[in-house]
């Protein structure tokens, strides 16, 4: 039976960079050669031992009978033993409780995952090891040939049931030793890769410190080196504390800590998108206010002023009209020299006569600036999407990661008790939602359930889809409606301004009226349903509340840029421009307050009637796919209004910080967990695709097909005396040529690559494809890492049939040795 040598670490020569047995492969794998040696050189004492102890081994393997008996089990728990640990106590094989052939339990001995000592006594002695190979990583490691007899490893423990506590103690010391005298990073590499308890590693951290400071105490260091430590040490603190105080600039990390352990991942899902969101608006605003808004306050052009009267703040009209708030307060020729007429003529004028010395063209910088922040959002989305795509889809299967959970996941930096406590109940909420998705059964049901769930589903799916368009086909003639009356109090002087300004209020109010009330049906139709995955709801949910929302955005579309843009004079506007802005800024704001009273109504007075009235400890659950469609929703108003409104990202800044406050409270007061745990692996990836896709690129196409096809106002804006938008660029590249035409070459590729729709679509689909490649990748290599885990287990199942077919094997020998000795004696 195959065996490991135990070497005597104890030996000088050992630190002189020998390894241990498991790294001399081709060199101790026979005693054959030790023994010849030792009798040439006349070791009669060490030979006559390896001779004993090989015809045990020899005697050993002869042996066909099963073992049995107190005598052949303590020699079997010998041989079973892994001699490379030189201390600890030796456990039983476990294997061996299987009644094994000798034969068999050779085999298994001599494979590679039994051949690795684990005791603490083996893993002192391999750690040392390592270390003595880092400090002497130069030095060529002497064969174990050009050693005298003499000083060569001694194998007389050989079969002992373990080191003593004093060989442990001076293996302990060595390895305290070698750990000293190694750089900081190799010694904190070689300790986390330990496979001790913490306790021992501090223990042994802690040895190695106070060896440290009593040779730096016994040592009378310079003025200089002492000046030189502790500025090392100051650094190294102040850098600490820098890193710290980066991390504490994140912002709501308790916050969602607190959300994860008590929700899951969720409700934990909805806030991190709302942090997303912030991000992404704080960006746009700081581009649109460092090239559009701050050079346009720097020279504001002559305006008249009217009084404030409070109405604004709802309406968004009156006196913020004639702020950077709006398009048309934006000048339509160069900033360092100001208009004495707002006219269309003189302005052109202007815009041409000043080419030369221009600093600053406003309606080349609104453009571009427009333009280039809707590309680098679409960039960083299609960025954010392909990333998340590879981490949330990658193959994880629940029963690996929730080992991981269990035994790898906490972090023993965390020492505050409140931190400790937050840590403690996320890990919880984490193995419950993973044991949730282990535990969870498919059921194979018969075809009249079957048949029977589908048309339950085919009755939900036409609710919802009847009802979406029963909304829609409502705002769009309400919307109509309401353009005609604007148009009719137009031609009535009489009509009071602020009342004409409080029923613009109108239209935004009722679609948010549906946007509260449908969701609710939503979730009606989906408890009919029945869902038995929680994570099945909520995406079907979300598909529902999605569908509601682009058809109301869709609407409001087509009523802004259909409607008001071409017809803006008949209902006595003059920048429509401005007007759009304004409904954008209602909507947003009217959005803000129908979700204070959701929260209010929909979860807090539902929560106090279940407690007070129903005599229920039940609260209600947060809704994640209307509140997450919410945010979707207002961030498509967002981008739509920031072509009419480049301050518009400031308002949604603030109203994303207030709902993220006020949902936290409400979660953490009205709500609680959902009854079945789910794990929402996938939910952040489709949020961000959510996002992109009908979000960003339908704001992007009604922003693109406002620049590109409809005239824009004649008396306010930076393009007001330009038939489109787009001809900015176009003007600018002729100035350009016309003042240098060697500079032609900028109004060909103008030409060809900006005015060319034609790159507009290549570089969309250009985009796209990087996404249905970058998916078929992790696509791909989730199917690898599925064959990959497949074969580790067809590799078990293999290791089993050939254990028990070496086991058949022996037992039909046995019986035909039984056979024939039961022949001979009859004979």
């Amino acid at each position: 039976m195959s065996r490991n040598v135990n070497f005597d670490l104890s030996h000088p020569l050992m630190e002189a960079g020998l390894e241990s047995p498991a790294d001399e492969e081709g060199v101790h794998d026979s005693f054959q050669q030790l023994i010849a040696e030792h009798s040439d050189n006349g070791a009669a004492s060490s030979a006559l031992e390896l001779q004993q102890l090989q015809s045990d081994l020899d005697e050993e393997s002869r042996d066909n009978m099963p073992l049995s008996g107190p005598e052949h089990e303590h020699r079997r728990r010998q041989g079973a033993s892994d001699l490379e640990c030189d201390g600890g106590e030796r456990e039983m094989d476990p294997i061996q409780g299987e009644g094994w052939s000798s034969d068999t339990l050779k085999i298994l001995s001599s494979m590679p995952s039994r051949t690795i000592g684990r005791n603490r006594g083996a893993i002192i002695s391999q750690y040392c090891n390592k270390t003595l190979k880092l400090r002497r990583r130069r030095q060529t490691r002497p064969s174990i040939r050009d050693f005298s007899p003499s000083s060569r490893p001694s194998i007389r423990s050989y079969g002992m049931e373990g080191d003593t506590t004093d060989a442990e103690v001076s293996k302990r010391e060595r390895l305290v030793n070698n750990l000293q005298n190694l750089p900081v990073s190799d010694r904190v590499r070689m300790l986390r890769g330990m496979p001790l308890s913490v306790a021992e590693k501090k223990e042994i951290r802690n040895l190695v410190m106070q060896k440290e400071k009593r040779i730096l105490s016994n040592k009378k260091l310079s003025c200089c080196s002492q000046l030189k430590y502790y500025i090392i040490i100051a650094a190294r603190k102040s850098w600490y504390s820098w890193l710290s105080f980066l991390h504490s600039l994140q912002p709501w990390q308790t916050l969602l800590k607190r959300v994860s352990g008590r929700f899951g991942t969720g409700v934990l899902s909805y806030f991190l998108f709302l942090k997303t969101l912030v991000f992404f608006n704080v960006f746009l605003f700081l581009v649109t206010g460092a090239f559009l808004v701050l050079p346009q306050a720097v020279h504001p052009p002559y305006r008249d002023t009217t009084s404030f009267s409070g109405l604004e703040l709802l309406t968004g009209a009156g006196s913020f009209s004639h702020t950077v708030m709006y398009y048309g307060y934006y000048a339509n020729y160069t900033l360092p020299r100001r208009s004495r007429d707002e006219g269309g003529g003189q302005n052109a004028s202007t815009l041409t006569s000043d080419s030369q010395q221009f600093s600053y063209n406003m309606p080349l910088a609104y453009f571009f600036t427009i333009g280039m922040a809707f590309f680098i959002t679409c960039i960083i989305l299609v960025y954010s999407m392909s990333k998340t795509f590879g981490r949330s889809f990658r193959i994880n299967k629940s029963n690996s990661i929730l080992t991981m959970k269990t035994f790898s996941c906490w972090d023993f930096k965390v020492i505050k008790k409140k931190s400790v406590q937050i840590m403690s109940e996320n890990i919880g909420t984490q193995l419950k939602e993973l044991l949730a998705e282990l535990t969870q059964k498919h059921t194979k049901s018969t075809f009249c359930k079957r048949f029977c769930r589908l048309m339950v589903h085919g009755v939900a799916w036409t609710i919802c889809i009847a009802s979406t368009t029963g909304c829609m086909a409502g705002v769009y003639y309400f919307s109509e409606f309401i353009h005609k009356d604007l148009q009719q109090n137009h031609r009535n002087l009489d009509v009071n301004p602020l009342m004409k300004e409080a029923k613009l209020l109108s239209l935004p109010t009722v679609v948010s009226v549906i946007n509260l009330l449908l969701p609710a049906l939503f979730n009606l139709v989906g408890w009919m349903e029945t869902y038995e995955s929680p994570s099945v709801f909520a995406y079907v949910a979300i598909g529902r509340n999605l569908m509601l929302k682009m058809s109301m955005l869709g609407v409001l579309c087509f009523h802004w840029l259909g409607r008001v843009a071409p017809e803006y004079k008949s209902i006595g506007l003059t920048c429509w421009e401005d007007f759009v802005g304004q409904e954008l800024y209602r909507f947003l704001l009217m959005d803000f307050i129908f979700t204070l009273l959701d929260t209010l109504f929909g979860e807090l007075l539902w929560r106090l009637f279940s407690e007070k009235v129903l005599k229920r400890k039940r609260k209600p659950v947060f809704d994640i796919a209307r509140n997450v469609l919410d945010l979707i929703y207002g961030q498509t108003l967002a981008w739509l209004g920031v072509l009419f409104s480049p301050v518009l990202p400031v308002v949604q800044i603030l109203k994303l910080f207030l709902v993220f406050y006020i949902k936290m409270s409400s979660v953490m007061l009205n709500c609680q967990a959902p009854r079945k745990p789910y794990r929402a692996s996938q939910m952040t990836t489709i949020f961000i695709t959510l996002l992109c896709i009908p979000s960003l690129l339908g704001a992007s196409v009604c922003v693109t097909y406002t620049m590109w096809s409809i005239t824009p106002s004649t008396s306010c804006g930076p393009f007001r005396t330009l038939d489109t938008m787009f001809k900015a660029g176009k003007h600018w590249m002729e100035i350009l040529e016309k003042d240098n035409p060697s500079l032609s070459v900028l109004s060909k590729a103008h030409t060809y690559f900006v005015e060319n729709p034609f790159f507009l679509f290549v570089g969309a689909g250009i985009f796209l494809i990087v996404i249905y490649f970058h998916s078929q990748v992790v696509d791909g290599q989730r199917k690898i890492i599925s064959l990959l885990q497949d074969q580790i287990q067809n590799e078990g199942e293999d290791k089993k049939f050939l254990i028990n077919r070496l086991q058949s094997v022996h037992k039909q020998k046995q019986d035909a040795g039984k056979h024939l000795k039961s022949q001979d004696s009859t004979c």
